[in-house]
């Protein structure tokens, strides 16, 4: 076995990743506030894969059978071309296949009762051991007859396929392939049926093991913060606001990871406007200078799973030792918001009611606050309840505002606060704070604490 910093991380199966993930992890999750966090250590891409796959298996075994039978159906078929994955069948690939193979056909059929879902794949390539072949193409030159054989010989009621007009990320089934699964089906088509819950529920239900490793991967994420929030990274009166976002892409590429989106770092001072959170992803190249109030948005790809941060720092002015007082009270006030929006999770719950909840206890701590938080996982923005938006804090219409908040999902806990900052001769700052947490369908807790305290740069030792 190879060791790293003293770890093992030539696993032999997927019980010791696990196993050593959450080793390094178990005292993580129980953190409510955010430490000064060291970087945890990294998988190599073969022990990435490992874990991955394993998790994969456990999903496919455990989560299905129930969703189905949650949602009702007896099938669910999930169609994809290559470089055109369904977001589902994205998630549903092993890890050594970087796309889905020309076309590739998923399907699920619950037998009932203990027999449970079995699951095939109709394709060219087997996928991996994961859905065993259903389809020879060398005795049967005809792919989408091959499905209608399987669906005549299964007869199912309802054939649920990834078709929404409300949720992009249930909505993966392209016209054309609808068009050809139709023309293969023919009157069976009629039993198709679009389920949104069924896709949902896969992308935003997160596994226990998945749970006990994500702290890990948020604990990565803020430790890559923690070293640009640094006089490691930052000269005043050099380092610009655009230096400190390509470090952070090159930082994450360095260390083998990716991100979903480009990160953002934004300087708000005294003689500036108040931040606009419209120019979020416009880089302003403000050179970093003492007494500026940083703020990041910045989030890693790491076993498949996203994170999404933003936290503020100070930079000192000669003689200083801490923040302005007033910027240390503004975050406080962002907490508060975070405890409220805390406070209004419950199953079953819509997004517009946890919204509501929400909202109701910051107006009466007479708190100006702008709540948008959203599921996180699989995806950056991922399945789920919506909880606002940053420009319309109004409940929002159809099925989007009402999906309810589900146990065993995690989430971005997405906000600010707006408040008056004396030393800066009152000017209104926005505090902008995100934390991941997850919600076990009676209380939330955050992966790896939240940010209380400013960060300082320089460190005070």
């Amino acid at each position: 076995m190879r060791k790293h910093n003293g770890i093992f991380t030539r696993l032999g199966n997927l019980a010791l990743a696990l196993g050593c993930l959450t080793a390094l992890t178990g005292t993580l999750a129980q953190s409510q506030e955010l430490v000064d966090p060291r970087m945890p250590q990294i998988l190599d891409l073969d022990e990435r894969a490992a874990v991955v796959d394993g998790w994969l298996r456990d999903r496919l075994d455990t989560l299905v059978e129930p969703l189905m039978r949650r949602e009702g159906v007896d099938m669910w078929i999930l169609v994809a071309g290559e470089y055109d994955e369904d977001p589902v069948v994205k998630t549903m690939l092993p890890a050594t296949w970087l796309a889905a193979r020309r076309t590739t056909i998923m399907i699920f059929h619950d037998r009932g009762g203990d027999a449970g879902v079995e699951r095939m794949a109709v394709a060219r390539y087997p996928v991996a051991d994961l859905f065993p072949a259903a389809w020879n193409p060398e005795e049967q030159g005809d792919q989408w007859e091959r499905v209608a054989e399987i669906v005549r010989e299964r007869d199912p009621q309802s054939i649920a396929i990834n078709t929404s007009d409300d949720f992009p990320l249930a909505d993966g089934l392209s016209a054309g392939m609808r068009r050809k699964l139709e023309h293969a089906l023919g009157p069976l088509s009629d039993r198709l049926v679009e389920k949104n819950g069924l896709a949902l529920g896969w992308l935003e239900t997160r596994s226990e093991a998945e749970i006990a490793s994500y702290p890990q991967i948020v604990r990565i994420a803020h430790a890559i913060i923690a070293e640009m929030f640094s006089e490691a990274t930052i000269t005043p009166g050099i380092t610009t606001t655009g230096d400190l976002r390509w470090h952070l892409r090159q930082h994450i590429s360095d260390l083998g990871l990716s991100t979903w989106f480009h990160p953002s770092v934004h300087v708000q001072r005294a003689e500036q406007s108040t931040f606009s959170i419209a120019n979020m992803s416009i880089d302003s190249g403000d050179v970093i200078m003492p007494g500026d109030f940083l703020h990041v948005d910045f989030g890693i790809t790491y076993l498949r799973l996203n994170t999404d941060t933003q936290h503020h720092a100070y930079v000192l002015r000669p003689g200083e030792t801490e923040a302005p007082q007033g910027l240390r009270d503004g975050l406080a006030t962002a907490n508060k918001v975070q405890d409220a929006l805390l406070a209004a999770f419950k199953t079953g719950r819509s997004g517009n009611d946890v919204l509501a909840a929400a909202r109701k206890t910051v107006e009466a701590q007479n708190i100006t606050a702008t709540i948008y938080t959203h599921p996180i996982g699989l995806q950056g923005h991922g399945a789920g309840a919506s909880i606002g938006s940053w420009e319309d804090q109004s409940p929002k219409k159809g099925p989007r505002g009402s999906y309810p908040v589900n146990p065993n999902t995690a989430w971005s806990i997405e906000l600010n606060a707006e408040a008056a900052v004396p030393e800066w001769d009152g000017k209104v700052v926005r505090f902008m704070t995100e934390e991941d947490a997850f919600f076990d369908g009676e209380t939330v807790r955050y992966l790896d604490g939240r940010q209380t305290e400013i960060t300082l740069i320089p460190r005070q030792h």
